[in-house]
């Protein structure tokens, strides 16, 4: 969106104030290719940053009121003081930059003064793409710099995390902040999580675009089915460390699990939450060879594969995003379709060949509406940078 617009936009909930010390900031949303449910788990993930986002329109007050304002929650407002950034349900969206004024205060121990913040997006809400980690991020890095702290990236990375985790209360792991924070243009993000070693891989994808294929169904269960799954998988990793020396689940390999999976007997739920780790950060890894040597067409086989061990291992799909993966895999010109996300709704991916576009989402749209009853929704995206300031000083 031009900057012209995004003025305009703040100028009509702000109407009295001066427009010439407003700054504008940008977060990406996110799209995870492969590595799903892995970043808590000490294994490798692949995100990419998307051209989709959050903007933020910053300017400060003279006093110490701090007013939250979305057009993508149209009619409520809310205002709280810099002395009362505690969490509380009613706040509604308006908790996440909150914390992660809570969290900067704390981490910089700076005076803070009140803001106006006017927050628009065109992520979709509940999508799967970390509308909530975009706006974490586009709330850290404004405060990074307006304060002139100079932060590290990947500092104010942890610090959206942290919110996420203990303000928020979804214990989730790293990888949705760090591929907003870090994003880069073009390029897809292979990340350690458990050591923050990352690199960036070209992401060419040939005669090919990434299609999201959004369920419109909201998420209902992912914040406590996500809990429930990480609880599940360090208890199946407590289990192996009473004969191995390990750390993480993925520090076991596909041969070293198979031989050790006997610790698990009577635990079938577990083996199976393992089982999908253990398998899916190898498919990462295989997935990231698979994209710098040109091989689309395996990388398209491991999306499918990635998808099939979510919805049988993991557990974590449901009907209307098997609908639309598994409909997708079907359909000429689909390299390979999954989930991503958390699941239990949210969205799916599809690499598909760009002539076909247009037939494959009528397809797929068709079959969809008449499983489910619902009409989906499907964007065909772009590549982003990470976090950053547009317009301003």
């Amino acid at each position: 969106m031009h900057v012209k617009e995004l003025i305009a936009k703040f100028q009509n909930y702000f109407l009295e104030q001066n427009l010439s010390d407003i700054r504008i900031f940008f977060s990406p949303g996110r799209v995870n290719l492969i590595g799903e449910h892995i970043d808590y788990n000490g294994g490798y993930v692949f995100p990419a940053s998307l051209s989709i986002g959050t903007y933020l329109l910053v300017q400060k007050r003279t006093d110490n009121k701090l007013i939250f304002v979305s057009e993508n929650f149209p009619g409520k407002s809310y205002e709280r003081s810099v002395e009362n950034l505690y969490f509380n349900e009613a706040d509604g969206w308006s908790n996440y930059p909150k914390g992660v004024f809570d969290a900067f205060k704390t981490f910089t121990n700076v005076e803070l003064t009140g803001m106006n913040l006017y927050f628009w997006g065109n992520i979709p809400n509940g999508s799967g793409l970390s509308s909530s980690a975009s706006i974490e991020l586009v709330t850290a890095t404004m405060l990074n710099e307006v304060y002139e702290q100079h932060i590290d990236k990947v500092e104010l990375v942890k610090l959206a995390q942290k919110v996420e985790n203990h303000y928020i209360g979804v214990n989730c792991g790293i990888m949705d902040q760090f591929a907003i924070g870090m994003g880069k243009k073009e390029c897809a993000i292979i990340l350690d999580c458990a050591s923050l070693e990352f690199d960036y891989v070209p992401l060419e994808l040939k005669t090919t675009k990434i299609v999201i294929m959004n369920t419109n169904k909201k998420r209902m269960l992912a914040d406590s089915k996500y809990n429930e799954r990480r609880s599940e998988c360090e208890k199946a990793l407590a289990i192996f460390q009473t004969k191995l020396d390990i750390q993480n689940l993925c520090d076991m390999n596909l041969d070293l699990f198979d031989i050790n999976v006997s610790l698990l007997e009577g635990h079938d739920v577990l083996t199976q939450r393992a089982r999908h780790v253990v398998s899916e950060n190898e498919r990462t890894k295989e997935a990231v060879s698979a994209l710098r040597n040109g091989d689309l067409e395996h990388f398209g086989k491991l999306l499918n594969a990635s998808h099939k061990s979510l919805k049988e291992d993991y557990e974590v799909t449901g009907v209307e995003l098997d609908t639309l993966a598994e409909t997708a895999q079907l359909q000429a010109g689909c390299l390979g379709a999954r989930m991503t996300g958390a699941g239990f709704g949210g969205c799916a991916l599809a690499i598909v060949e760009e002539v076909e576009i247009e037939s494959f989402i009528a397809a797929v749209g068709v079959i969809y509406k008449n499983k489910t009853g619902v009409e989906a929704s499907f964007y065909v995206v772009e590549t982003g940078s990470g976090s950053t300031e547009l317009f301003g000083r």
